[in-house]
């Protein structure tokens, strides 16, 4: 991109290190980050509907996997930044016409600290107790378990909506931001560019069409 606008590769990339340039990673970051979670959404999904439509079980292991890829990919989303380009509630609310969404946007954060507990199991719960014969005498232990549910197709849909509606307020900061970065650039002097550090690059396959 220069100036905003596609063009072709160029003959070489500089890598920047200002706080406009950060923020602008950090930007980039968050986008690739909601853009996981539509796609985990979708996968989710189409998952969810495949059982009902052949009469089967879900693929639990899957589900879970993709749900908490999720959860993980919009929580860090709003994670502090030192570059203030992480979103916050507002974001959430200004975008998403919707007297509930902050709600179920804390809910997902929650979930997000359930899933990822390093000490705790999402997926089941445990006890144990101690099994009696006829006589009332102690003759064993038994180990019992409660499963919790999957995610539902709603509760998938409803997420995939904030991270839709999140992923063109941030594409839209990126925008603003790279013509930010560009303007502080436009004008320096060729001696303190090339100083600046090469970044190696791959260019993309020209559009045969």
């Amino acid at each position: 991109m220069t100036n905003g606008a596609p063009t072709s590769p160029p003959s070489a990339l500089r890598r920047l290190d200002t706080a406009n340039a950060t923020a602008l990673v950090d930007l980039a970051a968050t986008f690739e980050d909601l853009q996981t979670v539509l796609r985990c959404c979708e996968r989710l999904v189409q998952a969810l509907a495949e059982p009902a439509a052949t009469d089967g079980e879900p693929d639990d292991v899957m589900i879970e996997a993709v749900w908490t890829t999720a959860l993980l990919s919009y929580a860090r989303c709003f994670s502090a930044a030192e570059a203030g380009s992480s979103l916050t509630e507002d974001d959430v609310t200004s975008t998403v016409s919707s007297a509930e969404v902050l709600e179920w946007h804390k809910v997902l954060l929650q979930l997000r600290d359930h899933y990822a507990d390093p000490a705790l199991n999402p997926r089941e719960q445990f006890s144990v107790g101690v099994t009696q014969n006829s006589d009332g005498s102690a003759d064993g232990i038994g180990i019992t378990s409660a499963r919790q549910p999957l995610v539902d197709d709603l509760t998938v849909r409803q997420t995939g909506a904030i991270a839709y509606a999140l992923s063109a307020l941030v594409n839209d900061r990126i925008t603003a931001q790279q013509q930010s970065v560009f303007s502080e650039l436009k004008n320096r002097p060729q001696a303190d560019l090339d100083a600046l550090p090469l970044v190696e690059f791959v260019a993309p396959d020209a559009d045969p069409g």
